[in-house]
């Protein structure tokens, strides 16, 4: 049975969402931007690829923001409270640089 049709397919990848974030449709991120120190830096890459690229379907602020929500909703539990919050300091920083009002009372 292990030459069989079935067992010769491609198995597809256990974890879709580092799919997505590796190969993403809209944005080509820099490897690792999302494990970065500075909140800052994180912000600076996303919007320079959000601007560069030519496959968003959507403003660079919006694909810029959705990238980096989609990376703390996914990663969940996994990602450190340190990280977690340098990540929520990041789309503060993201609203900065585009101008946007940073959310308030947090």
């Amino acid at each position: 049975m292990a030459n069989s049709p079935q067992s010769a397919a491609p198995q597809p990848p256990k974890r879709w969402s580092q799919q997505v974030a590796e190969h993403s449709n809209a944005l080509d991120l820099e490897p690792g931007v999302f494990t970065w120190a500075d909140p800052r830096a994180i912000a600076e890459s996303l919007k320079a690829s959000a601007e560069c690229s030519q496959r968003r379907k959507t403003t660079p602020f919006a694909s810029a923001m959705a990238m980096l929500n989609f990376y703390i909703n996914r990663a969940g539990r996994q990602l450190s409270a340190e990280q977690r919050a340098r990540l929520e300091q990041a789309k503060d920083e993201l609203r900065e640089l585009y101008g946007r009002p940073r959310r308030g009372g947090r």
